[in-house]
């Protein structure tokens, strides 16, 4: 067993036991501290796969950023431990959550597997062949280099880039306009 091996195990592991004990977590700031776990655990198998631009988005977009949005909101709306409206006993989550499995896996069985008695999609793609299709002009040419991405966000895409960056900095001041207590009295007399 290498190194590769080794490392993959660990960080399975944590990703798996992240993504259920953020399941099995009653607080919501826990839970989504176990989620945060489980984010980094996926970024480390992207760095193993050698992907590592991946790897840097999943911990700067996801771990970062969605989690702090996940955070902020749960600690506005002060969610506690017993905060779910729904209660069923016990069996009958485990039920519902089992036949929900099953149904899954058996959608998942009967559209992967091949077979004409079954409902197999996966025969019935054609291959379309465009290389005799002219390329448009202005088209990007598809690289793995970072600093060709880059170059392409900063020129092409710089504007739906700056519109993105004002509509998220718009719904930021509102959230926080919109989480001010009222209740502080002004001293405008």
């Amino acid at each position: 067993m290498s190194t590769v091996d080794i490392l993959f195990w660990i960080f399975a592991t944590l990703s798996v036991g992240g993504g259920l004990s953020m399941v099995l977590s009653r607080h919501p700031v826990s839970a989504a501290m176990f989620m945060i776990i489980s984010l980094v655990g996926v970024a480390a198998l992207f760095v193993l796969l050698e992907s590592f631009f991946l790897a840097v988005l999943q911990v700067l977009v996801y771990a970062g950023a969605v989690m702090v949005l996940f955070l902020f909101i749960i600690m506005l709306l002060d969610v506690g431990p017993g905060a779910s409206k729904i209660n069923f006993s016990n069996w009958k989550t485990g039920l519902i959550g089992f036949g929900a499995s099953c149904l899954l896996i058996f959608l998942l069985s009967a559209l992967l597997s091949p077979g004409e008695d079954t409902l197999s999609f996966g025969q019935s793609w054609t291959v379309i062949n465009n290389s005799t299709a002219p390329a448009p002009v202005d088209a990007l040419v598809f690289s793995t280099d970072i600093s060709a991405f880059g170059y392409a966000l900063m020129t092409k895409y710089m504007l739906p880039v700056q519109i993105s960056g004002f509509l998220l900095l718009a719904a930021m001041i509102g959230v926080i306009i919109l989480s001010k207590r009222s209740g502080t009295p002004s001293s405008n007399s």
